[in-house]
């Protein structure tokens, strides 16, 4: 810690900072340092010393992709704070820092009445997990609006990719592999009738309110849709809905989420997930692969 402090005030330093406070799941241990950063130089140089000393590190958004093992981790969690939060618009394109929440960003979009966000608007992350894991809902995806994304390489060097630099596939890009984390994003929208915006925003919420479990802790969707597959009917077909694990379930409203609705561990959400996979792929030959990302150990 003495050491991180040449780079951070000490106020944004925690020690062993408890991740149910950070993540959806409302679960996980405690993270050796917990450093919050305000700005894309100070990210840069965090990530050029933790990348020099070895140290175990993780960029943090919001959490709501993530499951954080129960005895904690042992690194440093970074948070992209305040300073990464800003939404600008000039003309058809609007400016988000990695910080910004998807649906703030949707929001800022209909306000000034641009088009192609409005699937983005109950999407719990930030943007910068969103362009990373290349997020979607109802036919539409990150990639499809996404011009220009800024991101920092593990030794804090910078870089601007393009749409065909990031290589987007169905929840994932380039960035998956690289390792960098993005700083900020450019989005190209187009201009349309702000009451129809609106319109299609409240049908989304809509939709979500009644087909989804919102009112418990989960990540989302669990797992990734199989290539002519839905997961939830897969796992629905296996036997599953309503299938628990201490205090994870398999969500009665929709199969294919896994929520906790009565104090589950991140051991139990886990468990879950890979008995899921196993009862599924004996059931029907279908692998499914997790949305969620695994950090800490379990």
């Amino acid at each position: 810690m003495e050491t991180i402090t040449q780079y951070v005030d000490r106020e944004d330093i925690l020690t062993d900072e408890p991740m149910w406070k950070h993540t959806t799941f409302r679960t996980g241990g405690n993270a050796d340092l917990f450093v919050r950063v305000t700005n894309e130089e100070q990210l840069g140089r965090l990530l050029c010393f933790l990348r020099g000393t070895g140290e175990e590190f993780f960029v943090l958004g919001n959490g709501s992709n993530l499951l954080v093992g129960d005895k904690g981790y042992s690194g440093v969690i970074l948070q992209l704070g305040s300073g990464f939060d800003r939404i600008t618009v000039d003309g058809n394109y609007v400016t988000a820092g990695a910080g910004s929440r998807m649906s703030a960003v949707a929001r800022k979009a209909a306000e000034c009445g641009l088009t192609g966000l409005e699937f983005a608007a109950g999407i719990p992350g930030t943007i910068g997990g969103g362009v990373m894991m290349n997020a979607g809902a109802y036919n539409g995806e990150m990639k499809d609006v996404v011009a220009l994304v800024t991101v920092l390489g593990r030794n804090g060097e910078k870089r601007i990719l393009d749409r065909t630099a990031m290589e987007f596939g169905y929840r994932s890009s380039v960035l998956r592999r690289s390792g960098e984390t993005v700083t900020e994003v450019i989005l190209e929208l187009t201009p349309g009738d702000r009451d129809e915006i609106y319109a299609r925003m409240e049908d989304f919420a809509e939709r979500r309110r009644s087909r989804q479990p919102l009112e418990y802790p989960s990540a989302g969707s669990t797992f990734k849709r199989p290539e002519g597959y839905f997961a939830g009917k897969l796992i629905e077909d296996a036997g599953l809905r309503g299938y628990r694990i201490g205090g994870a379930c398999v969500s009665e409203k929709h199969c294919g989420f896994i929520v906790n609705d009565q104090g589950a561990t991140s051991a139990q959400i886990r468990a879950l997930i890979e008995h899921v996979q196993d009862v599924v792929w004996k059931h029907s030959g279908v692998m499914l692969e997790p949305e969620v990302l695994f950090v800490g150990e379990f």
